[in-house]
């Protein structure tokens, strides 16, 4: 981490509180808002991803009755299915779907125009309705990006799945400096692959099982340790056990301060060693003298060490 050029971010529950809120329902073929976030409701109430759990929320704040869902099928990067009173259920981004009406797509951009996230839902082989839900933004992550970019890292680059409109105006409210949109779990994988090669070591920071394969590819994976997954911190290097994304510049300064201290100890001891060795063999010091010359190199080197007890932000 004390060499790292580059730190790439995924979106949601990383830069976000992952606690999405479900803002507008709206509906197709004749289905009301009741009835599209009670079939979303059964099937989502299986899954843990942040969406899935806004909207079962939702589902309970209006007291909802839910009808019994079939097995949960997770289609990564693009969504879930399932079935309901005997039907096939597909919830999910329209790229989840083979052919989408206009009047869904019309839908979908409306909302994407207002930078929220959507989930289109289909029973059977008709769409039923659309559900826009909205995260907001940690609120110490511009500050975060802030300490990154002072301690020299200038390449803070987003990755997600999410659309365009919604991750750019996620990374301008948090200072990141690019962004990659509307990525599947192997696009994130050539995504980081990409960044290395362009900027040198860099690190990948995500929580769930889409960062999984980036996080391992990156010089340096680091998993949001609350609310990631079983997979993410098994995959990572890091892992951020509060979720506080402004312990990683102090994990970024640490690592930097060690490796130079690291530098320096090595100097010492072999700058040491190396005048020894040339004065004994020419006889200027004798090696009584040598060799309390030689112990007290290392009490230097291990009173060096400890200052790092002593960092500070």
């Amino acid at each position: 981490m004390g060499n790292l050029k580059a730190i790439a971010f995924d979106k949601t529950g990383t830069l976000t509180e992952g606690k999405f809120g479900v803002t507008d329902v709206i509906t197709f073929n004749g289905a009301s808002e009741q009835d599209v976030l009670a079939i979303a409701g059964a099937v989502e109430q299986q899954s843990n991803h942040p969406l899935a759990q806004a909207i079962v929320r939702a589902t309970k704040t209006r007291k909802l009755d839910l009808p019994t869902a079939g097995g949960l099928e997770n289609i990564p990067g693009k969504g879930v299915r399932s079935s309901v009173d005997g039907k096939p259920v597909q919830i999910g981004a329209l790229k989840l779907f083979d052919e989408v009406p206009p009047p869904v797509r019309d839908a979908v951009a409306l909302l994407d125009g207002n930078s929220k996230t959507t989930m289109a839902v289909q029973h059977g082989d008709k769409f039923i309705g659309i559900i826009g839900l909205a995260d907001t933004l940690r609120p110490d992550i511009a500050k975060a990006m802030g300490k990154l970019r002072e301690l020299g890292i200038t390449h803070l680059v987003m990755m997600t799945g999410d659309k365009k409109a919604v991750a750019e105006r996620i990374a301008q409210q948090s200072g990141l400096t690019e962004v990659k949109a509307e990525l599947l779990p192997e696009d994130k994988l050539h995504a980081i692959k990409q960044v290395m090669q362009q900027y040198g070591p860099t690190a990948m920071i995500g929580d769930g099982v889409n960062d999984a394969p980036a996080l391992a590819t990156a010089t340096v994976g680091i998993a949001m340790g609350g609310a990631g997954t079983a997979v993410a911190l098994e995959t990572a290097d890091v892992a951020l056990m509060a979720d506080n994304v402004s312990k990683l510049s102090f994990a970024v300064g640490l690592s930097r301060a060690s490796r130079s201290i690291i530098q320096q100890n090595l100097v010492i001891s072999l700058g040491v060693i190396a005048v020894l060795i040339v004065s004994s063999v020419a006889g200027i010091v004798q090696l009584p003298l040598a060799v309390v010359f030689h112990e007290g190199s290392t009490i230097v080197v291990v009173l060096n060490a400890l200052r790092l007890l002593a960092y500070r932000e």
